[in-house]
């Protein structure tokens, strides 16, 4: 029998800190993104028990404490823990009474799973989101940008498990359609996938409910509270603009990107690399994988926050502003594979735009040529390291 493939994630070394710490290890993310298997890989030894089985989950709910101490004092392991929030309060009670006791959770509901933590589990749990794979963890560096952009970063397509043209339109169709829409209590299907459709259409802009709210056929306060429920589900990632500076106008509304490049292109109707490569949002799809390889860096430090990007009433713009202990990193990002000097123009005047200081400028673009002396660094997409 062949050995299932396990790929090491960034995020192991911070949760293996965090353990020594806290009673209770949560980790939050998409559906499909690797969570089950990264804890069960950390800890072998922890006896899991998931509340996706209705049995398991009548047991939870009809006896919680009976559950909860079926194993005495080993480790217990409950995965999609928000289909039975109600466990997280006699958590709390086993763990102020016995400090030695630990639990691992899991679940794919922001939402549910953090109002139930910060409710019942203050101060008791070692929180986490774990996204769709890096490049780094991919191990695809061979595959060329298209397929790599094509094919995104869910752990069943990077170890070759299934493939995109089957695992999108099956994620769709068995998360998106059923978790988003029940939860959301949307009843026209055709009305949902189009403005799912549209935020794709989207990536890279400027989100302003209103426009998708005319295109769809619904009003603003319906859209925002689709958005909020696919960033609740790990489906979206708005991306905030940087205004410390008061001095100046600057643009107050984010920019939305996809949590996977994979499903952003299946829901833009592309079928193929080869499609991708001529396709108008191809620039916009590699832009989206480096906000989210950017965010995942910070995500797999345990950290929140601090990934902006830059534009003013005057449409001076940067990509991308990471802000680490004070500083920025300033990004600015092309999809072309032959270098100009023009990418380092905005670069060149982000001092005088920003707050911080600026520590370091880098360009990312698809092309081999690198530089790492100057004043400006320029690197391939595959040698980011922030």
């Amino acid at each position: 029998m062949q050995m299932e493939t396990y790929l090491h994630r960034d995020i192991e070394r911070v949760i293996k800190e965090a353990f020594q710490y806290f009673p209770v290890i949560s980790v939050t993310g998409p559906r499909q993104s690797g969570k089950s298997t990264l804890l069960k890989h950390l800890f072998p030894d922890f006896h899991m028990y998931s509340m996706k089985d209705l049995n398991v989950r009548g047991f939870a709910m009809n006896d919680p404490i009976a559950f909860l101490n079926q194993n005495g004092d080993d480790g217990l392991f409950i995965d999609e823990i928000q289909k039975a929030p109600q466990l997280l309060e006699y958590i709390q009670g086993i763990v102020d009474n016995n400090p030695q006791r630990k639990f691992l959770l899991t679940g794919s509901s922001n939402f549910e799973m953090l109002h139930g933590l910060t409710e019942s589990l203050p101060g008791r749990a070692g929180v986490f989101e774990l996204y769709p794979m890096t490049i780094s963890e991919g191990c695809r560096n061979q595959q060329s940008l298209d397929n790599i952009l094509f094919d995104g970063f869910y752990p069943a397509i990077c170890t070759g498990k299934n493939i995109a043209k089957f695992f999108y339109p099956s994620y769709v169709k068995t998360y998106i359609e059923r978790d988003v829409r029940d939860l959301l209590k949307v009843k026209d299907q055709y009305q949902f996938m189009k403005f799912m459709k549209l935020c794709a259409a989207r990536v890279g802009s400027i989100f302003r409910a209103s426009e998708i709210a005319n295109e769809v056929g619904v009003d603003s306060k319906t859209i925002t509270q689709w958005l909020s429920v696919l960033q609740a589900s790990y489906i979206v990632t708005l991306l905030p603009p940087y205004y410390e500076n008061v001095s100046k106008r600057l643009v107050k509304s984010p920019k939305f990107y996809f949590n996977d490049t994979g499903l952003a292109c299946y829901l833009l109707d592309i079928e193929s690399p080869q499609q991708l490569a001529r396709d108008k949002m191809r620039g916009a799809i590699f832009e989206n994988m480096i906000v989210m390889e950017i965010i995942k860096y910070r995500r797999n430090q345990g950290r929140d926050g601090g990934v902006y990007f830059y534009r003013d009433s005057n449409q001076n713009e940067v990509d991308i502003l990471l802000k680490e202990e004070g500083e920025i990193t300033a990004i600015e990002v092309k999809s072309s594979q032959t270098y100009n000097s023009k990418f380092e123009d905005t670069l060149k005047k982000v001092d005088g735009w920003v707050k911080e200081p600026v520590k370091r400028k880098v360009v990312v673009y698809a092309g081999e040529f690198e530089n790492s002396l100057g004043a400006i660094e320029v690197i391939n997409y595959k040698s980011m390291s922030f």
